[in-house]
């Protein structure tokens, strides 16, 4: 963390443990929250070749991006197992960031450069340079629109690009800031006029009920796209042609029957549960694993999960974590496409 990102956490009176931003629960009344989003970092994409380059890697199709400035997208290896989980959002320099967890930046970082070698493409980690804040509650494209100065009518999934910062407006009403650390230091003053400084556990948690994944080191190469719902996102592409991990990941949509869905869900534990932790059935073990998980604003010890679980356990038996903790199932915000569950054979 560099000087320029400790300025930017000392305006919001909090601290970090293990990587993720802690302060004061706002007040329920608080109509806008604005939270740094040090959980997660920026890789630029830049070059002649950035278009076509990214377009064979990821699972979204970059013609969306282009047009609508965002989407979620995976970077899958030969098998189709997701590796890297990102939101691709085009950059002020006419290229692609690609907004990813810090742990798995390097990872992600890495293998694009694997596949680059034959491409006009320029790669750069972004995580000393840039950062992003996190505004959600009822006012707060109100607070955005004051402190930078224009309207921002924006439907979900839209994007707005300025020459000193990118805006994306992510599910649940909620807006992601992106510019340099300096840019989002001067504008930060204003911005606590206007908005109450929140947790990172707090946007995890957004997160979890809107039902969108992430993926952690622990998950890495763990699910295919649509086992976390990536479909519903408009995360995966099924006419676009070539990208790693295609073929298996069309075959599934096309020809095979999806067993293991992701779920959101509730459990009372000591301690939340960590990605890649199992879950387990009466009958059997390893039934599931979790993607997300984070504290209920409902209970004390009461956390929110999005695991991937196998729908014949999850709708037909009771689950539990391996320490013993039952699981019960929550509604997700969206309806998956009952023709993914059918045998096509």
């Amino acid at each position: 963390m560099d000087l320029s990102q400790h300025v930017l956490l000392s305006h919001l009176n909090g601290s970090v443990v293990n990587g993720l931003f802690e302060c004061e629960q706002p007040a329920s009344s608080s109509n806008c929250c604005v939270t740094p989003l040090i959980h997660q970092t920026l890789l630029s994409v830049e070059g002649p070749d950035a278009h076509t380059f990214l377009q064979g890697q990821l699972s979204c199709d970059l013609r969306e991006v282009d047009q609508d400035g965002s989407r979620l997208g995976t970077h899958c290896n030969i098998k189709g197992h997701i590796v890297s989980l990102y939101r691709v959002m085009r950059s002020p320099a006419q290229g692609y960031w690609l907004r990813v967890h810090h742990d798995m930046a390097d990872t992600g970082f890495k293998l694009l450069k694997k596949y680059s070698i034959f491409s006009k493409v320029s790669l750069q980690p972004l995580f000393e340079s840039h950062s992003g804040l996190g505004f959600s509650g009822a006012s707060a494209l109100a607070c955005l629109e004051h402190c930078l100065g224009q309207s921002l009518a924006m439907e979900e999934g839209s994007f707005i690009r300025h020459a000193d910062w990118t805006l994306t407006r992510t599910p649940g009403n909620r807006y992601e800031l992106w510019a340099t650390t300096e840019t989002l230091v001067s504008l930060l003053p204003e911005v606590l006029t206007l908005a109450s400084p929140a947790p990172t556990e707090q946007w995890i948690l957004q997160d979890i009920e809107q039902g969108l994944p992430d993926i952690r080191p622990e998950t890495q190469e763990s699910f295919i796209p649509q086992m976390v719902n990536l479909q519903v996102f408009k995360g995966i592409s099924f006419n676009k042609g070539c990208y790693t991990g295609q073929e298996i990941v069309t075959r599934l949509q096309h020809r095979g029957q999806l067993k293991k869905p992701m779920y959101r869900a509730q459990v009372s534990a000591k301690q939340a549960p960590l990605p890649g932790s199992l879950i387990n059935s009466d009958s059997k073990e390893g039934v599931g694993q979790v993607v997300l998980a984070a504290a209920s604003n409902a209970n004390e010890n009461q956390y929110e999960v999005l695991a991937v679980i196998n729908k014949a356990s999850a709708e037909n038996e009771h689950l539990f974590l391996p320490t013993g903790e039952p699981i019960s199932l929550l509604e997700l915000p969206y309806q998956l496409d009952p023709r993914l569950f059918e045998s096509k054979r």
